[in-house]
């Protein structure tokens, strides 16, 4: 069984509370410009169609939800898998991870998506935190509702890729993107980070 040495020190939630508190901010603003007969989502949703119009939308996507279910599991899970990264690996090392594969997920949107969908979530970088504590905590096991026996974490980051990428509407392509660069972070790490075999 791994062992995990865990970083101690105050504030190791302060990054994914930013984050979390970013992300509803702009779900916030998204909804009260929609009940207000607007929208403002075409100027930060990732589409190859409108890209060189709007090109910061290749890191505004990762912060715009709209449906309040959608932010809700990223951020429930943003806080799992950021807490207990932020814990092994430290703050720095979780932003990097986060906004770098948030951008590959972005490129694997603009690369494979058709030009005329939009893009919109903060999965993808969700996902490239999730790769590497794959990579990083492979025997690591947790609960995955509904199913009442623990896996193996890496498990459950696959099943949670297999099953969303047959879900009608979801960007696999983003999923898919994020999940390759923390894969490949997650290796690059394991030689100092503070996971113990």
């Amino acid at each position: 069984m791994s062992r995990v040495r865990y970083r101690s020190g105050e504030g190791e939630l302060i990054p994914i509370i930013v984050l979390i508190i970013a992300n509803f901010l702009v779900y916030i603003g998204v909804n009260i410009a929609h009940f207000t007969g607007s929208s403002i989502i075409g100027y930060l949703a990732l589409s190859r169609s409108t890209f060189l119009q709007v090109p910061w939308t290749i890191f505004s996507y990762m912060f715009t939800h709209q449906e309040f279910f959608h932010i809700l599991a990223n951020m429930v899970t943003l806080y799992f898998y950021g807490s207990f990264f932020n814990r092994i690996a430290g703050a720095r090392t979780l932003l990097t991870v986060y906004f770098v594969g948030g951008l590959v997920a972005g490129l694997f949107v603009l690369l494979l998506s058709s030009p005329y969908s939009f893009t919109i979530g903060a999965s993808g970088a969700i996902f490239a935190l999730g790769g590497a504590l794959a990579v990083l905590t492979p025997k690591l096991k947790v609960f995955i509702f509904p199913i009442p026996a623990p896996m193996p974490l890496w498990v459950a980051i696959l099943v949670g890729f297999l099953v969303l990428a047959f879900i009608p509407g979801v960007s696999w392509q983003g999923h898919l993107g994020g999940l390759l660069f923390g894969l490949l972070a997650g290796w690059f790490l394991r030689r100092r980070v503070h996971v113990i075999y």
